[in-house]
């Protein structure tokens, strides 16, 4: 067998390992790359295999970083089926057609400005400006939106903790991982001639006692373990710590201050999360009267997936979603859906808390609020999810002084909070405990989902004090087990 690790291997996204056992070939997610100008030629890059010899394909949950290269790998040639669980099934048809459209819309802005370019260019240039442009295989287009929904056709949803047999060789099944709804532990054996060898793909695990979510499915037994390490070298505040923080920040800005409050949220999980925290906080009198905007149409169609999925939700949301008087009791609630809507969200000069896509600030609406509220000091903005190197959430948390958006160079004056407690990634010690749940050690540990430094270090924290072999893989690298 070999395992070798495409991506997510001493960084933060672009999860993606491939499995080989004979004439066997599988993947464990096919997530895409984030960050600035060398994950998007990451992107582009052919894969170290052919996507037409690629069996079957296990996904561990619908965040892009994990999902958001599946519709490339069909365009390419994958033709088999996408196992998966049930929720993460329903969200993928949302979360990969928003990516293609994003796609799209990067497509067409750089062929006018190559066009633009051109016309003041050579005689040559302008005549090439009026010849057709439409996507063609290697021009920079990752795929369309019509590529997207043909990849949702091979997808194949599975009830949590139920087996699948997606070979004759191999059975998985999908466990809580209690990141997002939907998440998974991947369990998987596969047989090579008389021995049974059984691999544990950790996904992302989540905190404990988050809204929304279960808690992670503790696991017993693993031959070979891949483990995430987001955060594997820091502790998450505690979490009454966490909201104390963010109550105060909501108070300061909207009644002392008079500002807004932006915060940048993936649509799939954190908005949701937010959303859960912010109406519990307020039935219990801790937050004044708010308005609250969603600017993601992206983000209201997964909030109603999460609805339609109690089964995958923890007893207090469901608790609080079971409620008649959510929406009167002082939290008033609006999802935008035009863009005419999200434009108009920028008059509004106090008062208002915006919680826009993406999450890491690389596109998407938050950017327009970032633009119109960023150089306003009575302003915060709020940083509530983990931000990759290179993307401008990370500049924000880094203290960026100026930034530039949509050609303007906008000067950062207001307030920049992270509030990194309510991380839908385990901390250290979670990860730690979580591993002390295996009955005995791996075979091998390999720690992947984490920047260099934090994969390396985690590594060895995992063999000082669990005593267990563990290594952080470069991308790329290959292990051939006998």
């Amino acid at each position: 067998m070999k395992l070798t690790f495409v991506g997510a291997a001493q960084e933060v996204t672009g999860s993606c390992f491939l499995v080989e056992s004979g004439d066997l070939r599988f993947l464990v997610d096919c997530g895409m790359f984030q960050g600035g100008r060398e994950a998007q030629e990451r992107n582009q890059q052919a894969w170290p295999f052919d996507p037409r010899e690629i069996d079957f394909v296990l996904l561990t949950h619908a965040h892009i970083d994990h999902c958001g290269l599946l519709p490339r790998l069909a365009a390419l040639g994958f033709r088999g089926p996408i196992h998966t669980t049930r929720t993460t099934a329903d969200l993928l048809p949302v979360m990969l057609a928003d990516s293609a459209h994003i796609q799209e819309m990067v497509w067409t802005r750089a062929q006018r400005e190559q066009s633009s370019r051109r016309r003041r260019g050579s005689p040559a240039g302008k005549a090439a400006a009026g010849t057709d442009a439409r996507p063609r295989g290697g021009d920079g287009l990752l795929y369309t939106v019509a590529q997207a929904q043909a990849c949702i056709e091979q997808v194949h949803g599975v009830a949590y903790d139920s087996e699948v047999r997606p070979h004759e060789r191999v059975r998985c099944v999908f466990r809580d991982a209690g990141h997002i709804i939907g998440s998974a532990i991947i369990e998987v054996w596969l047989e090579e001639g008389a021995r049974r060898r059984k691999l544990v793909f950790s996904g992302d695990l989540g905190q404990p006692a988050r809204p929304v979510v279960r808690d992670a499915t503790p696991i017993a037994q693993a031959d070979l373990l891949v483990v995430e390490s987001t955060y594997g070298n820091r502790l998450h505040r505690p979490l009454a710590e966490t909201i104390d923080e963010l109550v105060e920040v909501i108070e300061e800005t909207l009644r002392r201050r008079q500002g807004n409050i932006i915060i940048p949220a993936f649509a799939l999980g954190r908005t949701q999360e937010l959303l859960m925290l912010l109406a519990r906080l307020r039935l219990q009198g801790r937050l004044p009267p708010l308005q609250v905007f969603v600017d993601s149409p992206m983000a209201e169609r997964v909030t109603e997936i999460t609805i339609h999925h109690p089964e995958v939700l923890d007893d207090e949301t469901r608790a609080l979603l079971g409620r008649k008087d959510l929406s009167a009791n002082g939290m008033k609630l609006s999802f935008t859906r035009t863009v005419d809507e999200s434009i108009a969200l920028n008059r509004i000069k106090a008062g208002a808390v915006i919680v826009a896509a993406s999450g890491m600030c690389d596109a998407g609406r938050i950017q327009h609020h970032l633009r119109h509220h960023l150089g306003r000091p009575e302003c915060a903005i709020v940083i509530i999810g983990f931000q990759a190197e290179g993307t401008l959430g990370r500049r924000l948390v880094d203290g960026v002084k100026r930034v530039r958006l949509f050609g303007e160079d906008i000067p950062v004056r207001a307030r920049i909070h992270t509030i990194g407690g309510l991380s839908a990634h385990a901390d250290r010690d979670v990860l730690l405990r979580w591993l002390r749940g295996f009955e005995r050690p791996p075979s091998q540990c390999f720690v992947v989902h984490g920047e260099a430094q934090t994969a390396r270090g985690f590594a060895q924290t995992i063999h000082e004090q669990l005593g267990w072999t563990a290594q952080a893989p470069l991308a790329g690298q290959q292990f051939e087990f006998d």
